[in-house]
C-alpha cells in the first residue's frame, strides 16, 4: 500500500499509531530527552505521552491531523492550550520523577504565549524513516491555511535548533528564546504573521 502525505483528521482511534509515529519523530528532541532521559524506555514512554496528549487534550480542544507517517496537533484561538488537571495527572504518571520538570516547562511556555488571538502549533513530527516525503510540510501547510483564512498569526516553540530553518521557510521568525527551568534545554519562540490572499498565492511554499 502506498504511503500518502495527504493530511486527514486524526481521532482518538489513531492514538496508538500516532503515539508510535511521534515517539520516533521526537526521539532526538532535546526537550523530550530532558523529560525522558532513559534511552531504554524513551520510545515506549514517548508513545504513551503523545497518545495521552491526543486522547485527553488535543482531540477535544484542538485540531489534530495526520498523514501515514506524521501528525500535528493545533490549538485554535480561545481553545484550551494548557493540559487540564486530568491530563496532567496522567502525564505525571508517565513522566514519573520528571513530572515536576514538565509542570515547570508548561508554566514557562505559558509566560511566552501571546495574549491576542492566534493559532498555536503544539506538536508536529514525522517518522524519520519518511522524512523528505513531504509529510511534515503537508501538515504545516494545512494548519497555516486555516490561520491565513482567519487572518490570524501562528505561534510555536521549538527545542531543536536544526528545525528553525524549516519553520523559517514557511514564514516563521524567532521572537525570543528561553531556557526551561532546572537547567533544561533552550526553546525558541516563533511566530508567523497571516498572509493575505495574494501573499498566499505568491509566498506559501
Amino acid at each position: 500500500m502506498a504511503i500518502t502525505s495527504t493530511p486527514r483528521t486524526a481521532t482518538v482511534d489513531d492514538a496508538a499509531l500516532i503515539g508510535r509515529t511521534l515517539a520516533r519523530a521526537f526521539d532526538d528532541d532535546p526537550m523530550m530527552r530532558w523529560f525522558f532521559p532513559d534511552d531504554s524506555s524513551r520510545e515506549k514512554s514517548l508513545g504513551r505521552y503523545f497518545a495521552t496528549l491526543l486522547t485527553r487534550q488535543y482531540a477535544h480542544h484542538g485540531v489534530c491531523e495526520r498523514t501515514d507517517s506524521a501528525a500535528a496537533f493545533w490549538v485554535p484561538p480561545q481553545a484550551q492550550a494548557v493540559p487540564d488537571a486530568g491530563t496532567v495527572r496522567e502525564l505525571q504518571d508517565i513522566l514519573g520523577d520528571r513530572a515536576p520538570l514538565f509542570r515547570d516547562a508548561v508554566e514557562a511556555a505559558a509566560e511566552h504565549t501571546p495574549r491576542e488571538p492566534h493559532w498555536y502549533l503544539a506538536v508536529i513530527g514525522a517518522d524519520p524513516a519518511a522524512q523528505g516525503g513531504g509529510h511534515g510540510a503537508a501538515l504545516l501547510r494545512s494548519g497555516l491555511a486555516r490561520a491565513d483564512a482567519a487572518s490570524l498569526p501562528v505561534c510555536l516553540e521549538s527545542s531543536k535548533s536544526a528545525n528553525l530553518p524549516f519553520y523559517e521557510h514557511f514564514g516563521f521568525t524567532v521572537r525570543g528564546k528561553f531556557r526551561l527551568p532546572g537547567g533544561g534545554p533552550l526553546l525558541w519562540a516563533m511566530r508567523r504573521e497571516p498572509l493575505s490572499g495574494a501573499d498566499v498565492r505568491d509566498r506559501l511554499p
